[in-house]
């Protein structure tokens, strides 16, 4: 099976001139057009960062603290926010089950313009840290895949882990395979596992360092629900790190080569899923190669090489509900990013939902 997705994947990269995939911030201005000023200041600028309550904490009184220091928490009123206005609109149909949000997640965030920040997370009273410090804007793709109790679910990339510990805050995991080909990430994933999960919760979890473009051949058709957060260029990171950063010279190669890496890891996390199951693909960075692209040529594949049909999901409700605390780029033509501003930087995040229907 691996073999004749990756021969469709070359063809379809050998249509794009990947010499075009920008370095730091070469051709941003006119994908952004009116907007890239203001991305790339925001992008030099200090990262704002959300507090994710840990569940597995004494999680009141940790929302309580956080809400002490003028915090919010984000996904809490958006949700409910988003629930009230529904049920007033007599006209508005029954909410698809598409468009559910994974439960039980709490993040807080200071009010757009405050610069404030957490402090590091202490160790709790129930003997793991009270919360998780992260990019909100990385809690999309968790809050997007719509997790239901007793789900199967696949997170692909899954180091360092923010985003495996988020899919297990939901409390809906019957079990959650974790994986990353890079063993010293995995360690750093196991870590997190240990700081924030009792032990009895991490039974439900598998961590493993497989080769994630293969999964589709290893276990194939067998999960609810599947994160495919892959390796990209990390734009803001590759902005203020120069050790082992993608955009040296020397890695050229392997930064033009991104989108193949990144079409057979999809691939891949899409064969894994059930017939009628989700996978939310995301990444962290602006290059519509490697977010728009790799969704389009994707599809195209699977549908080419498999006979298997895939659907966007719509998620302009989901921008809606969470447009209070990020900026969203407003012409993705699937999915939708969020884009660094000063007064919510956050971001750069990519998210797009698919269905596999058959």
């Amino acid at each position: 099976m691996a073999a004749p997705v990756l021969r469709c994947v070359r063809q379809l990269v050998r249509r794009v001139d990947f010499a075009t995939i920008p370095r730091r911030h070469r051709h941003k201005k006119k994908w952004f057009g009116d907007l890239w000023p203001s991305i790339r200041v925001s992008l030099l600028s200090e990262q704002k960062y959300g507090a994710l309550v840990n569940n597995f904490a004494a999680r009141d009184h940790v929302s309580a603290s956080l809400e002490q220091l003028n915090a919010r928490d984000f996904v809490t009123e958006a949700i409910t926010s988003w629930e009230l206005e529904s049920e007033g609109d007599q006209s508005a149909s029954a909410t698809p089950a598409s468009w559910a949000c994974s439960p039980n997640l709490r993040c807080f965030t200071f009010a757009r313009g405050d610069v404030s920040r957490f402090s590091p997370a202490r160790l709790g009273s129930q003997g793991v840290l009270d919360y998780y410090l992260m990019d909100a804007a990385s809690l999309l793709p968790v809050l997007a895949l719509g997790l239901q109790p007793g789900d199967t679910v696949l997170d692909l990339c899954a180091a360092p882990g923010g985003k495996t510990l988020a899919l297990l805050q939901t409390g809906c995991c019957r079990h959650l395979a974790a994986n990353d080909l890079s063993t010293s990430r995995t360690g750093r994933l196991q870590n997190i596992l240990h700081s924030y999960v009792p032990q009895g919760v991490r039974d439900v979890v598998r961590v493993t360092s497989w080769d994630g473009r293969k999964w589709g051949e290893l276990e194939g058709d067998t999960y609810d629900r599947v994160l495919v957060d892959v390796p990209c260029t990390t734009d803001r990171h590759s902005l203020h790190e120069e050790e082992n950063n993608i955009f040296k010279r020397s890695r050229k190669k392997e930064r033009q080569m991104l989108p193949m890496l990144q079409m057979q890891l999809l691939a891949a996390g899409l064969l894994a899923t059930k017939p009628g199951g989700y996978v939310v693909y995301s990444t962290c960075s602006l290059s519509h190669l490697q977010n728009e692209y790799v969704v389009q040529g994707s599809m195209e594949l699977l549908a080419n090489q498999y006979s298997i049909k895939v659907q966007v999901e719509d998620l302009t409700h989901f921008r809606k509900c969470f447009m209070e605390t990020f900026y969203f780029f407003p012409s993705c033509q699937v999915g939708e990013l969020v884009i660094p501003n000063l007064m919510a930087n956050f971001g750069p995040m990519y998210f797009c939902k698919m269905r596999r229907l058959t």
